[in-house]
């Protein structure tokens, strides 16, 4: 691992257009090779952690906070803010204007989670521009994961589950009930949907002892976080589903790296095993004791791809 604590050489808000701002700063090599690191979520915001995994010396490190969430504005947890303007498309579109605004040609995209479904959004869209992919804990958000994610895996933690349809009043579709609530003006109304949101995504982590990650957000930043993950959710991110694995050919000749946990309970392996087949210039790395979060193996698998590609 790297440090955390080098200070970013430049940052900003870029006008998007629609009202909304994004957050960027760069840290590394001036130099370097461009990377940018693409957060989860959606809505989680950027973490300076992320800084850990890239030589300070062989890359020029791009964070950015998407839509609505981190540094952004306007902040997802304030309900005047307009999330019509906040979809796959538009991230797509920031990330490309953001590589214009800095200068850069081609880059290296890291993410995880939700990140690895808006980094095959923007590859697949823009294939000559993205030099290496490495991907933790693959999803693609196709209706299908979501439903299991929300409803499937509930078979497994029925407890938890019941304690989060209750929060809905049993509405048969769920993250559809839970993004009506997070649009409600009335703060206390939102905040007990989020801490109900962040207790179940903690349900579904609790087999991985890593502590409670979701229901630690507090404030704002949780109101944001649930807000902007129910509208994409319910949208089904606004994707064809199955669009990203079999749009996956568009990705030939970009090197990547798969890595995912056997025992993710909330995104199952066989996503990233699809995506692997549909993509012949990726390899898939599967850690035998790892869940959604990973672990010291998932870090150095990580660590190890991107210093093999800072080196290229």
């Amino acid at each position: 691992m790297y440090s955390d604590h080098t200070a970013p050489y430049d940052q900003g808000l870029l006008d998007v257009g629609d009202g909304n701002r994004i957050h960027w700063e760069v840290s590394g090599n001036p130099e370097g090779r461009a990377a940018l690191v693409v957060h989860g979520g959606p809505g989680s915001g950027s973490s300076p952690r992320s800084r850990r995994l890239f030589d300070p010396e062989a890359y020029r490190l791009v964070l950015f906070d998407q839509r609505g969430c981190g540094r952004s504005t306007p902040h997802a947890s304030d309900p005047a803010a307009d999330m019509g303007v906040n979809t796959t498309a538009h991230l797509v579109a920031d990330m490309e204007r953001l590589r214009e605004h800095l200068g850069i040609d081609r880059w290296l995209l890291y993410g995880g989670s939700w990140g690895s479904t808006l980094i095959l959004a923007y590859a697949e869209a823009y294939p000559e521009r993205v030099t290496e992919i490495v991907i933790a804990s693959v999803t693609t958000t196709r209706r299908s994961e979501t439903a299991w994610l929300y409803e499937g895996v509930g078979q497994f933690f029925p407890e938890a589950h019941e304690r989060f349809r209750a929060g809905v009043d049993h509405a048969e579709d769920l993250v559809g009930a839970y993004a009506a609530l997070m649009n409600r003006p009335d703060r206390a109304v939102r905040e007990k949907a989020a801490a109900d949101w962040c207790a179940w995504e903690d349900a579904v982590l609790s087999m991985e002892g890593q502590g409670t990650p979701y229901t630690d957000r507090v404030d704002d930043t949780r109101l944001g976080f649930v807000r902007i993950c129910a509208h994409y959710f319910a949208h089904g991110a606004w994707l064809e589903e199955g669009a990203l694995i079999r749009d996956a050919h568009r990705l030939a000749g970009i090197p990547g790296v798969l890595i995912h946990g056997r025992l993710d309970m909330g995104g199952p392996l066989g996503t990233a095993w699809e995506l692997s087949r549909a993509w012949p210039d990726a390899e898939l790395h599967v850690v035998e004791t790892a869940g959604h979060l990973g672990g010291k193996e998932t870090a150095e698998l990580i660590l190890a791809a991107l210093d093999r590609f800072g080196k290229g």
